[in-house]
Parts: structure tokens; C-alpha cells; sequence
């Protein structure tokens, strides 16, 4: 009866009008900025390279900031999610995880520009933000329930999202490959994540400044040599995964004539599932960057989609489509495992390796998410009993069977996405406003410094 209602549950909020809410928020929000969250990218990495040092107040650089979300946004859902779209919604899934992006960029922008400009300084003299406090400072007193709301799915969503079901996923991984008991990995994994958890998010941010980049680097590397070996078949593959978008393909299991309507969800969907624009996770880190502009910043946070959809997920689906294995039987990671397996020496390990980096930043970074949501909602003193149970969940997660878990996860964290989403539209106007500031003062700047140079 619970799973039932669990199940209803997702049909909704992960369901059409969801995705819809989704991809509109973020279409109204890319033309309100009149499309600088695609012409600003160049202008965005020129200010990530300057974040590695803050400049303002604020507990993380930049730089970290960044990190921190990434590490939380690519994990296994640009392995097996990648996958699962393909494989249900054929190529062209992966066509429409693009066109989530590009809307996305102005999202994730949007979301980071509003965090930072209404966060506070807690009881412990640290600044702290996100949509729970975006909600309370920029909406009003009145409409704090909405931020007590988002707090509630996000303390509880990490849980399911990011702690047992990561951990669960590293221990088979392990197990599997490397006849690592599932207890041992548990222990291994709970002591590790809570020495990092210990020093708070300045610890979660080096570590993440570290392992993030590392773990972007061997993926893409992996997935590069698997697409210069087959370098020949990629204009072809760009072709299927475009036409398949508005033609339907074949998708696995002999499912035949996979419909543009089902390639065109899945592909949202996951899309969503893996940049995480819109459900009010990244601007949590954003919000302790040390910056004194909510704009500057917001150009940083946006490449956190750019990097995990745009980059990371096209090399994933380009590899499933050009080694031809998104039409075979395996589903999932399976998919993807198949692929490196096949395409490179000790594929396996390799993947491997990049699940284990995954899961394990994706738990440092979703930490500190539940902690502020769980914050919010008790104050300071929760913190060493949240961290406390956070670790324990770990553990647990490897040694439990999680399909519930899973679905709750992605009900709580579909159902976070409602009180941003709410937030972000009525404060568009207040990032519209924020941002052709900045970049008027920007171009003033820039005139007033060729001024000179050119009198003389």
C-alpha cells in the first residue's frame, strides 16, 4: 500500500506537468536574462580560473563552490541515468537532455545570483543560503512555510538520494569487481566521509576542489579514447541522436519505434536528474562562496549544468550510441559497462573506479546540503546529530535492499523542486534587475579602462 502510494506520488511530480514547470521556468528565466546564460559561458570560465580565491565574504572560494555542487550533481546518474534515457527513449533522449541544459544554463544562474544576495550569517558567524532562505528573505515572512517545506524534502531527500542509496551502489561495485565484503566497504566509506565531515564545508570544499576535477578528468579521458577508436562512426551517431529526436528509433529490447514523446521525457527527465537545475540543491554551496557579487557567481554556478549534461553526459551518450551497445539487452549502468568493457583494457576497472569517485562526492556533497536544510528548520544545534546520522546511514545503505528507498528518494527530491520553482519565478525580476547591473557597471569598467589607452 506505501509503495503504491509512493509510486503516486512520483507519477506527479516527476510526471509531465512537472517537467513542463521545469523546462518553462527555465525558458522564462533564459528570456528575462535575454540569453546570457549561453553568450556569458566564455565570460563564466574566465571568472571560475579567478575563483580559485574569494574575494568577499564567505566560507568556500569560488572555485570550491562550484566543486561542491558538481560533486554532488555528477555521479551515477551521467553512467546509468545516461543509459536508462538511451535505453528507453532511444538516441534522441539524449537530443532533449541538451535542450534541458541550454534552458538550464539560465536556471542554475538564476538559482546561485538569488542565494547569494539574500543569504545570512548564522548563530555560528558562517554564511549560509539557498532556496529556504531565497524564499523567507525575498518573498517575506509570509511565505517562510514554503522555505520550511523545501527544508523538510531536502534534509530528508539526501538520505535516500545521496547517502544509502550512493553507498549501496559503492559496496556492489566493490563486491563485484573486487570481492570487497560489503561490510568492510561500509565501514571503510562511514569512516572516511566522517573525518572529511568533521571539518564542515571549508573540508568538504578542499576535498571536493580535489577529487571532482580528478574524477571529470579520468571519465572524460576514458570515454575520449573510446571515441577516437571510433571516431568514424560519430558524425553518423550525432546524425541518429538528432533525427531520432523528432523521428523515434528503435530502443532497446526490441521495443520498436520508440515515440518522440517518450525519447523527448526520458530525456528531460534525466536530464534534470543529473544537472539537478531547478531543484535547489547547487545554490546551498553557492551561497557560502566567498564573493561579494551574486552575479559573478551565478555565471560560475552555471557551469556546473554545462559541465555535467553538456560535457560529461554527451561523452556517455556518444559513447553508448557510437559502440552501437544502446540497442543490446543490458540496461542502466550495465549499459555503459558493457561499453567500456568492450572499447578499452580493463574498461571495467575503470568505470569502476569512476562510480566509486561519483558516489563518494555526491555523499560529501549532499552532507552539507541536508545540514543546511536540517538548519534551517532546528538551528545549529542539529548538526552533530544530523553529521552523526549521516554516517551511520552510510553504512546501513550496504547492507539493505533499496528499491523503496529509491523511489522515495525521487519523490522527496522532485517534490523540492516545487517551492524553488515557485521562488524562481517570483523573483525573476529581481535576477533580471541584479544582472543588468552588473554587467552595465562591467561594460563602464571596460570603457573607462580603453579610455585612457586610447587618448594617449
Amino acid at each position: 500500500m506505501f509503495e503504491q502510494v509512493i509510486d503516486t506520488i512520483n507519477s506527479l511530480v516527476w510526471g509531465p506537468v512537472m517537467l513542463i514547470l521545469l523546462l518553462g521556468t527555465g525558458i522564462y528565466l533564459s528570456i528575462g536574462l535575454k540569453g546570457i546564460s549561453v553568450t556569458r559561458i566564455p565570460y563564466a570560465f574566465k571568472q571560475l580560473f579567478k575563483g580559485r580565491k574569494g574575494s568577499g565574504e564567505g566560507e568556500i572560494s569560488p572555485f570550491n563552490a562550484l566543486m561542491t555542487a558538481l560533486s554532488s550533481t555528477v555521479g551515477t546518474g551521467n553512467i546509468a541515468g545516461v543509459a536508462t534515457a538511451i535505453g528507453i527513449g532511444g538516441p534522441g533522449a539524449l537530443f532533449w537532455m541538451w535542450c534541458t541544459a541550454v534552458v538550464g544554463l539560465a536556471t542554475k544562474f538564476s538559482e546561485a545570483v538569488l542565494a547569494v544576495h539574500y543569504r545570512e550569517t548564522d548563530e555560528l558567524g558562517k554564511k549560509v543560503g539557498g532556496p529556504m532562505y531565497y524564499i523567507k528573505n525575498g518573498l517575506g515572512e509570509k511565505w517562510k512555510w514554503l522555505g520550511v517545506l523545501f527544508a523538510l524534502f531536502g534534509s530528508l531527500a539526501g538520505f535516500g538520494l545521496a547517502n544509502t542509496v550512493q553507498s549501496n551502489a559503492v559496496s556492489q561495485v566493490l563486491e563485484t569487481n573486487f570481492n570487497v565484503p560489503t561490510v568492510v566497504s561500509g565501514v571503510v566509506m562511514s569512516v572516511l566521509v566522517g573525518i572529511v565531515l568533521l571539518g564542515g564545508i571549508k573540508r568538504i570544499a578542499d576535498v571536493a576542489g580535489k577529487l571532482v576535477p580528478l574524477m571529470a578528468i579520468l571519465y572524460i579521458s576514458a570515454t575520449l579514447c573510446i571515441l577516437v577508436v571510433n571516431a568514424a562512426d560519430i558524425p553518423a551517431a550525432i546524425v541518429l541522436i538528432v533525427d531520432s529526436a523528432f523521428n523515434g528509433a528503435a530502443a532497446t529490447g526490441g521495443f520498436a519505434g520508440a515515440a518522440v514523446m517518450l525519447a523527448l521525457r526520458m530525456g528531460v527527465a534525466r536530464g534534470i536528474f543529473s544537472n539537478e537545475s531547478g531543484l535547489g540543491s547547487a545554490p546551498i554551496a553557492h551561497a557560502a562562496a566567498e564573493t561579494n557579487s551574486p552575479v559573478r557567481q551565478g555565471t560560475i554556478a552555471m557551469l556546473g549544468t554545462f559541465i555535467d549534461t553538456l560535457i560529461i553526459c554527451t561523452m556517455t551518450g556518444l559513447v553508448l550510441v557510437v559502440t552501437g551497445v544502446w540497442s543490446g539487452e543490458p540496461q542502466g549502468a550495465a549499459m555503459t559497462l558493457a561499453a567500456f568493457k568492450a572499447e578499452l583494457p580493463y574498461g571495467d576497472i575503470i568505470l569502476s573506479l569512476c562510480i566509486v569517485l561519483f558516489a563518494f562526492t555526491t555523499m560529501l556533497g549532499w552532507s552539507y546540503y541536508g545540514e543546511r536544510c536540517a538548519e534551517f528548520l532546528l538551528g545549529p544545534k542539529v548538526i552533530i546529530p544530523f553529521r552523526t546520522l549521516w554516517v551511520i546511514g552510510i553504512f546501513l545503505g550496504t547492507q539493505m535492499s533499496l528499491g523503496l528507498v529509491w523511489k522515495m528518494s525521487d519523490a522527496l527530491n522532485g517534490m523540492m523542486a516545487i517551492p524553488n520553482l515557485i521562488a524562481l519565478v517570483l523573483l525573476g525580476p529581481v535576477v533580471f534587475r541584479l544582472t543588468k547591473e552588473y554587467f552595465s557597471a562591467e561594460e563602464q569598467h571596460n570603457k573607462s579602462e580603453v579610455a585612457p589607452e586610447n587618448a594617449g
